[in-house]
């Protein structure tokens, strides 16, 4: 039988979450109170799935989100998630067929970019994606830290109160709205994310209520929050409990610091797991002895699809100032061309560049690589992903992209 790929209805919806979970080696059966919590995500046309012999064997889904670019410009992003491929159905182009309609979809509406989070490192290449953030975890051991262990609140002026879910939701988003402004490569949050994660709204059946701590500056404005949840291991009478950050967000160097400190200073953890982290993030050198925060894991994270290269390369700003002409190539026609850019300090231009030389030759998913200023050139140069027309144009091209801070997303999806 023919397998058709549709968008999905609110009749496929139960069928297309069976699927989701069983991708995803969950158990498949949901709850009907399970279910209309999920119903919250469901936006007509955003979710596709394969049918065969009306069955679902295959879902995606995409959503509204904006990313910022280097600069502080908000741009418009389709976030893909939800992607799976029912075992007995691997092999057959579903995800294909799915990932180029919601592509194409997304380019007529207008988005700049795709955006997802890639479970595996080798399949989203082949669709224009590339890798554009990166993230680490550490691994604080508190006792050789070097931390005074008598600490007992900041010395700044500040201080921090431990609060619940429903403060959270109050004080979280505009707290999280000037983060994400200053972050190349943070991403928006829904009123839906923040119920998610606190607790108010559940998708699963088992829910884990963590610990919330908000950190005030002097003045009393909100600055810094974090959660985390507590293990209980003890041995020989002894607690060596850890202390695992769920996220941490904070808008100033101060408030970050006090969490931090705050969460290597709570009686009975030994240990501090930071959660997803810029990999420039300052928590090794918060410490006396940077040495005791170990990285006990690194990876790429955020991946990005260009969708229009002149609207994306002139979102971000540029630290230096110069002309290139690139040669994109898109094996997909979606965002291929060959472009000049024009870039100062003082803003950006890009335009089609007709006959003009190009100076690189690349790939659209390199594209995205260097987008947000994490990767080198010169680097992917070396690799053979990119090719120099002109000698040098690599290395000039990094003194434009290239930025003094590291991007970074705080959040998965």
């Amino acid at each position: 039988m023919t397998t058709d790929v549709r968008t999905v209805t609110e009749a496929d919806f139960a069928d297309w979450h069976r699927a989701l979970k069983t991708g995803f080696l969950q158990e498949p059966v949901l709850t009907a109170e399970q279910l209309d919590a999920r119903r919250r995500q469901f936006v007509e046309g955003r979710l596709l799935g394969a049918f065969d012999g009306g069955r679902c064997v295959a879902t995606f889904r995409s959503f509204a989100q904006e990313v910022t670019a280097v600069g502080g410009a908000l741009v418009s992003a389709n976030a893909i998630s939800n992607v799976t491929v029912t075992p007995t159905h691997r092999r057959r182009g579903l995800l294909t067929r799915m990932m180029n309609r919601d592509l194409a979809a997304a380019k007529e509406r207008g988005d700049v970019v795709g955006t997802l989070i890639a479970a595996e490192y080798p399949i989203y290449g082949r669709y224009g994606f590339g890798p554009a953030t990166w993230t680490t975890e550490w691994t604080v051991e508190v006792p050789r830290s070097g931390l005074d262990p008598r600490w007992s609140g900041p010395e700044d002026g500040g201080w921090i109160d431990l609060v619940d879910g429903e403060d959270v939701r109050k004080l979280g988003p505009e707290l999280h709205e000037r983060v994400r402004r200053a972050q190349p490569g943070a991403v928006s949050r829904s009123e839906l994310w923040w119920q998610l994660n606190t607790g108010a709204v559940r998708f699963g059946g088992n829910w884990t209520e963590p610990f919330y701590a908000v950190y005030r500056s002097a003045s009393g404005e909100v600055e810094g929050l974090v959660s985390y949840e507590s293990d209980d291991n003890w041995h020989d009478k002894q607690p060596h409990n850890t202390a695992d950050v769920n996220w941490l967000i904070a808008a100033t160097p101060a408030a970050e610091r006090a969490l931090w400190r705050y969460l290597c200073s709570i009686d009975w953890i030994t240990k501090v797991k930071s959660g997803w982290r810029g990999p420039d993030d300052l928590l090794p050198f918060f410490l006396p002895d940077p040495r005791a925060a170990r990285v006990t894991e690194h990876a790429d994270w955020l991946w990005v699809r260009i969708l229009d290269v002149v609207r994306a390369l002139e979102a971000r700003t540029y630290e230096g100032t110069g002309s290139l002409v690139l040669e994109v190539v898109d094996g997909d026609g979606l965002a291929g061309g060959r472009f000049r850019l024009e870039a100062s300090p003082e803003g950006a231009s890009c335009a089609p560049a007709g006959g003009a030389a190009a100076d690189l030759t690349l790939q659209v998913g390199e594209l995205a690589t260097v987008w947000l200023g994490d990767e080198s050139l010169v680097r992917l140069a070396a690799l053979g992903r990119v090719r120099e027309e002109r000698e040098g144009a690599a290395r000039k091209a990094d003194a434009l992209f290239r930025t003094s801070g590291r991007p970074w997303c705080p959040d998965i999806f």
